[in-house]
């Protein structure tokens, strides 16, 4: 058997990055090579694993690992995709909230290496995206799109990345721009629901990991389509079964539905 492959985990000690780490342990053909946090982090030099203690030097970092996995702010990471770039060493991201010049950049450097981004590793939540694009192209106009999510108190961006990629799972059927027909707010007197809508709606919290639920409205009949996570851990695996896909791929910007074989 050959050796596992080594893969470096950018906010390890955060709520994913955690998991991201026990996930590792399950997995014999990739290994936890290195952890790091901020440079102002407590912990910096604390041994988490055998032989691996928590850094902030991405440059090392990148040269001992074969793939990296960020759930990081998005400054910190497009800083390591800069850096992963020059290093050609393929990246996952599961962070969120990033801007659109933010998102233009993971484009761009997406040319010189393979970078996944997914706002959401779940394989259930991932269908959820494929059942959500199929039920708005079969339901059509007729039915109104709405998405309710839930995360505990401390998340920091809102809506969340998943409901926003759930949205423009439902945009894509409807065969429009999310950003053309989103509705995250309603304040006042606003009139009557917009044609072609596609409302996000947040709810903030307790320890919640996440429920997204996506309603389909229509005249006297609503179908729903929900999702509830108990734990982090599956959001882990998947993260780590993500990095296993994306070992030698060409450059590229790829996402989770890729990784399960539910589009090209």
């Amino acid at each position: 058997m050959s050796a596992p492959r080594r893969a470096a985990v950018f906010g390890a000690l955060g709520r994913m990055g955690e998991r991201v780490r026990a996930a590792l342990e399950d997995e014999p053909a990739l290994a936890l090579g290195a952890a790091l946090e901020a440079p102002s982090h407590p912990d910096l030099g604390v041994e988490v694993a055998p032989g691996v203690r928590l850094g902030d030097d991405v440059g090392s970092a990148l040269e001992a690992c074969d793939v990296a996995i960020a759930f990081a702010s998005p400054a910190a990471t497009l800083e390591l995709l800069r850096r992963a770039a020059d290093a050609r060493v393929p990246c996952v991201v599961g962070t969120t909230g990033f801007a659109p010049a933010e998102r233009e950049e993971i484009e761009v450097l997406a040319k010189r290496l393979p970078i996944l981004v997914a706002a959401n590793f779940s394989v259930a939540v991932n269908v959820l995206f494929h059942l959500a694009r199929r039920a708005a192209e079969l339901l059509g106009p007729a039915y109104d799109a709405e998405i309710v999510e839930l995360h505990h108190a401390a998340k920091r961006d809102a809506p969340s990345g998943t409901a926003l990629r759930l949205g423009a799972a439902v945009a894509e059927g409807r065969r429009q721009r999310l950003e053309d027909h989103a509705v995250l707010t309603r304040e006042g007197e606003t009139g009557a629901r917009p044609e072609g809508a596609i409302g996000i709606q947040t709810l903030r919290g307790g320890d919640n990991p996440g429920e997204h639920t996506l309603l389909f409205l229509g005249g006297g009949e609503r179908l729903e389509l929900a999702h509830r996570s108990g734990t982090r851990d599956h959001f882990a695996r998947g993260a780590v079964r993500a990095a296993l896909w994306l070992l030698d791929r060409e450059p590229g910007l790829y996402d989770m539905e890729q990784v399960l074989g539910l589009r090209d």
